[in-house]
């Protein structure tokens, strides 16, 4: 399976605890990624600077589902159920 264009989910549903170029301190859930472009896609793909968390995350039918919203919905509940701290919703 690849990206969905456009969809961006996987840059602003989760949280990532690596830096990432423009973000020495990662990026907190529901935040965008600084490295999500307009267009919405990553920046740096296949770059070094790639978070390996960013480059270990492949789409999948379960994660994207069938629209955008369905994968942040699916990526918001990995984050919830996944967190060690309180997480806001991005669909609530």
């Amino acid at each position: 399976m690849n990206c969905r264009p456009g969809c961006g989910a996987c840059c602003i549903a989760p949280s990532i605890s690596s830096a990432i170029p423009g973000m020495p301190q990662g990026k907190p859930a529901g935040v965008r990624c600084v490295q999500l472009g307009d267009a919405n896609q990553c920046l740096i793909f296949g770059r070094p600077e790639r978070p390996a968390c960013c480059s270990g995350l492949q789409p999948s039918v379960e994660m994207c589902g069938t629209s955008r919203e369905l994968a942040i919905q699916w990526l918001d509940d990995l984050e919830r159920s996944t967190s060690t701290t309180p997480a806001t919703s991005l669909t609530d």
